[in-house]
């Protein structure tokens, strides 16, 4: 079985969908029977084409000069961003305005977008270090630098573009990617392109939050309209959805009742990187006071900030997501004041995550506090450092208001830690016994719920969490989590053929 996989999202950051994306394309890779082929596209930027491929295969044969110095352009082209050069800017700006509209428009005359060859061998350290380094371990470099790829030239946002404004006249446009020769295409998200016939169209749903709380997301309109255009598309395709979390699948259906046969759970996998990890307590400040978000104020506080991480015994809670609203970060911060009035003056939040959206009033409340001390804003944390910071702290604290799966809370029981997390459904999902649970919109409810599992009597309940956590995260070990694929995939793809 050949499986296309997107690879769009395994150029971003170290966590999340991109962690997700890596861990999926290597574990496929495991199965027996099951072939990935990754398929590389930008998200905003035209690619070069790759080598030309005959029946869905490139031809055997060494590879020319020629060839190498094309796929060197596919390099340069995914990575570089504004062209080196004023006419080749002219001529990227210019592909990006008619390349899409004119794939689309071979899309409605039934003709296909041709997907190119990506060799890598010449390439492996582009393939490593720009796709998987930041969650494989390196024994599967040779496995993902060895592997097939294609490349979509038109990007993402393009086509997503394409169809959000086609829709505006009744009939959302996508393109049609020539899948021949390949079984399946998993997609990271409501994908903005359609498959040829005999490929099976796999979604990986990770939530229905652009649906179901729009207020939350940045550039609402279009984000809400390209998210349920690709969605309706996708689903009138025919295509499976392999959603993250059991309360995923639910918020689906209740947008998308049709599907409800074509749907199941497969939950994410975790990296390798997060177990317990038997460093002291001593190497948090060290990776704290490095990993500062320099960007974030903190005016005079550094020098103070720097003084208290002196100390050896450094309480903290931890808080690992991206700064948007509905993340909830102002609730936790409100809280966290509340225990330090009320018998923890000395504990520290600790908040791991880069700069997102609408995060103006987050920054205005966290202001204070980052000049001061006692609060601290990381960013571009390796995993190697998270586990630690999991591992020793207080408690890793999950306050959002809403989410598809959530990794933190899994990851810091996989590390050996003790969750706290809001009562919304899919932390019951996920976390199950777990976690001690709060209400989401009372910050005095989070500092009670935190009380419980810091306080001086709170030890036989971290035993407790603990205990339970090591089950949820044997569930999310890649041995557990592959044969669900497996299963899936031979549900979804044998009525393809």
């Amino acid at each position: 079985m050949r499986v296309l996989v997107e690879l769009r999202p395994a150029f971003d950051g170290h966590a999340g969908i991109p962690q997700e994306t890596r861990l999926l394309f290597r574990g496929l890779g495991r199965l027996e029977g099951v072939q990935p082929v990754g398929l590389l596209q930008s998200g905003n930027l035209v690619v070069d084409a790759g080598l030309p491929l005959a029946a869905g295969r490139r031809p055997p044969g060494p590879l020319s000069a020629r060839d190498i110095d094309r796929l060197s352009r596919v390099v340069v082209s995914l990575q570089q961003g504004a062209a080196s050069h004023r006419l080749e800017y002219l001529r990227k700006v210019s592909l990006k305005l008619i390349g899409p509209a004119g794939a689309a428009a071979r899309s409605l005359l039934g003709m296909h977008v041709p997907l190119t060859d990506f060799a890598p061998e010449h390439f492996r350290d582009f393939v490593w270090r720009s796709m998987f380094a930041k969650s494989l371990p390196v024994d599967d470099f040779d496995a993902v630098t060895s592997a097939e790829y294609r490349v979509m030239r038109w990007p993402w946002n393009l086509t997503n573009a394409v169809g959000v404004a086609t829709s505006w006249l009744g009939h959302a446009v996508y393109p049609r990617l020539d899948t021949r020769g390949l079984d399946a295409f998993i997609a990271e998200t409501p994908y903005p392109g359609r498959v040829t016939a005999g490929t099976r169209l796999v979604v990986r749903y990770h939530d229905a939050i652009p649906l179901l709380m729009p207020h939350t997301i940045k550039d609402r309109g279009y984000h809400r309209t390209m998210h349920y255009q690709a969605l309706r598309r996708n689903a009138a395709d025919g295509a499976w959805f392999a959603c993250v979390s059991e309360a995923t699948r639910r918020d689906l259906l209740s947008v998308m009742p049709e599907v409800e046969t074509r749907a199941v759970t497969v939950p994410n996998m975790i990296s390798h990187h997060f177990r317990p990890d038997d460093r002291p307590a001593s190497h948090v400040p060290e990776i704290v006071w490095s990993r500062k978000n320099r960007s974030a104020p903190s005016e005079g506080g550094a020098a103070i900030a720097a003084e208290e991480l002196k100390d050896g015994d450094w309480p903290y809670l931890l808080m690992v997501s991206t700064l948007e609203p509905r993340k909830n970060h102002v609730a936790l911060l409100d809280a966290w004041e509340l225990l330090r009035a009320a018998g923890f003056p000395r504990l520290n939040l600790v908040c791991v995550g880069a700069l997102g959206w609408d995060n103006e009033a987050i920054l205005r409340r966290f202001g204070p506090w980052l000049r001061r001390g006692g609060l601290h804003l990381l960013e571009g944390v390796p995993a190697e450092d998270l586990r630690l910071l999991y591992r020793h702290a207080k408690a890793t604290v999950c306050p959002s208001l809403g989410e598809g799966f959530d990794f933190a809370g899994v990851e810091s029981m996989c590390s050996g830690g003790v969750v706290v997390a809001s009562d919304i459904q899919v932390h019951r999902d996920v976390y199950g016994e777990a976690a001690e649970y709060f209400t989401p919109y009372s910050a005095g409810d989070i500092a009670t719920a935190i009380a419980r599992v810091i306080g001086p009597d709170a030890g036989p309940r971290r035993q407790a969490l603990r205990a339970a956590g090591e089950a949820v995260a044997r569930r999310h070990q890649p041995a557990q989590v592959l044969p669900l694929w497996r299963d899936f995939l031979q549900r979804a793809v044998l009525p393809a053929r």
